[in-house]
């Protein structure tokens, strides 16, 4: 008699992973693209994280910045002059040497206007970056990136930024190997494939093995990483759900470790009958509305005010989300040192009724129909769906729901086709700046027509002000300012709440949800 050999119980990817040393894992979201320079969702970021490393990495527990593809570096005492000595052994996946020359050549790609790099405006603290990025200054050898030889690189800042290693670790900054890219195209314009598994280049601990869009991405350990000895997983699945329900079934069906997130709904029952699952970790994390001035209904300060006063931020987080997130009253959440945000009145139907009457809308009349887009997510839906009847009981407005895949909304939030668009910011770094920057009129991802030369004003001089009282104080000011002018409206900090098997081990609650996965490891119940 011949058996079949898949008679007996057929092993989960979970008990296959702990056994493998693979860490399956949800990630959200489909990735858009591997091009960490061109990275602009947490999916993308994730990703690049394990294939690339930068001139600093982060401690596992509370992320300060460590040694990476630098061992050491010396600042000035005036804090303008960085140099960093890079490793002698740190290699890409080619096997070439990462050299200086790479970051000075990656950073000047990053600069060129035609790339059109969203988070290009993370660079401008290196002197001259801000004028050659706009085009006002032509020559790179004026930005304050320069090779004094292959192992050691002198950056001059354009102001003191103590916060400057931790910047350092956003994807933006990281190295890429422009031949590698220059082979299929011009590493200064998008499109060019350069990330497909047979054409990947990268110095991270891992090395991209699969990509397998709306399935899977495989990254297996990196022979060529110069600290491969100390990296304890062989591997890592990157599983993206855009549907939290199923990625929640994937999970108890033991094809997951852990989960990106967890639907509202299922909080509480694993909350009370399996809390050794769930997490809800601590989050620098503000969900907000992006408004679109550029269209005519939402040009009236007035209007755009009475939207959010007419938002019952409270019950969207007790009522709905129930994982400890918080109403938040401004764009800054308030767990950064030093920095106490403005804050919004949290609801006033009554005040938000009478500036739309003032506005030419008394009760709604008149008013013609909104769009509200949001990417596809049982917790966007379920908050839509609350924002869309608060303002219809509230204002009287119709608001019309507008559900996409977020490639889709990224790409019409790039080309500014929405009204009201469902959107979120994870903090960069520890600083107020790394929320603020973004609604900075030239800041790649504004995105909502607004614009102030005093908002903008304020964060230069903020960013250059050495008394960390003076400074938080113009910071303040500045987000009063664009609170007042309403071009995003607040509606909560957020609490990373995700489910997570007790193998995996080194996983830290950390504010910025980084995980470094060169110190994560798989460690199965004997």
């Amino acid at each position: 008699m011949i058996f079949a050999a898949g008679c007996g119980p057929r092993e989960s990817s979970v008990e296959r992973g702990d056994a493998e040393r693979v860490l399956h894992r949800g990630v959200g979201h489909d990735v858009a693209d591997l091009d960490p320079h061109l990275a602009v969702n947490i999916t993308e970021m994730d990703v690049a994280s394990a294939l690339f490393e930068g001139l600093v990495s982060e401690d596992p527990v509370d992320l300060h910045p460590v040694p990476g593809v630098a061992e050491r570096w010396e600042v000035s005492p005036d804090g303008l002059i960085y140099t960093f000595h890079l490793r002698s052994d740190t290699r890409w996946s080619n096997g070439e040497p990462v050299t200086a020359g790479d970051f000075v050549a990656s950073w000047q790609r990053v600069l060129t206007p035609s790339l059109a790099a969203d988070n290009a405006s993370l660079l401008y603290v290196l002197q001259g970056a801000e004028a050659f990025h706009s085009g006002t200054g032509k020559d790179f050898a004026h930005v304050g990136a320069a090779a004094l030889d292959a192992r050691t690189l002198r950056v001059t800042l354009e102001h003191p930024a103590p916060h400057f290693l931790s910047l350092l670790t956003h994807a933006v900054w990281l190295p890429v190997h422009l031949a590698a890219i220059g082979k299929h195209g011009s590493p200064y314009e998008r499109g060019t494939n350069w990330t497909r598994p047979d054409r990947f280049v990268g110095n991270g601990p891992f090395v991209l093995k699969t990509w397998k869009p709306n399935q899977f991405i495989a990254v297996e350990r990196s022979d060529t990483y110069w600290d491969a000895a100390k990296v304890r997983l062989r591997g890592i699945r990157f599983y993206p759900v855009d549907s939290r329900d199923a990625e929640e079934r994937m999970f108890r069906a033991n094809q997951l470790h852990l989960t990106y997130v967890l639907p509202a709904g299922k909080v509480d029952s694993y909350r009370h009958s399996e809390p050794q699952l769930l997490r809800t970790d601590p989050y620098l994390n503000t969900y907000f509305l992006r408004l679109n001035l550029r269209h005519p209904s939402l040009g009236d300060a007035r209007v755009r005010r009475a939207l959010s006063l007419a938002i019952d931020r409270t019950a969207i987080v007790e009522k709905i989300l129930r994982a400890g997130q918080r109403p938040a009253a401004a764009l800054t959440p308030p767990d950064l040192p030093g920095y106490v945000p403005p804050a919004l009145p949290l609801s006033d139907p009554a005040e938000a009724r009478r500036l739309l009457a003032e506005a030419g809308y008394p009760g709604g009349k008149g008013f013609p129909p909104l769009e509200f887009l949001y990417n596809s997510s049982e917790n966007h839906r379920v908050i839509a769906e609350a924002l869309q009847e608060m303002w219809r009981r509230e204002l009287g407005l119709d608001v019309r729901l507008v559900n996409q895949e977020l490639k889709v909304v990224q790409s019409e939030r790039r080309a500014g086709r929405f009204q009201i668009l469902f959107s979120d910011w994870v903090g960069d770094y520890l600083d107020p700046l790394t929320f603020l920057e973004i609604m900075r009129s030239n800041s790649g991802n504004n995105y909502t027509g607004w614009s102030s030369a005093a908002y903008d004003s304020l964060l230069f001089a903020a960013a250059r002000n050495l008394d960390p009282t003076a400074r938080a104080a113009q910071l303040r000011e500045a987000e009063a300012a664009m609170l007042a002018a309403a071009p995003i409206v607040p509606l909560y900090y957020n609490t990373h709440a995700f489910l997570i098997r007790p193998s995996v081990r080194g996983w830290h609650p950390t504010l910025l949800d980084h995980h470094p996965y060169k110190h994560v490891w798989l460690e199965p119940k004997p």
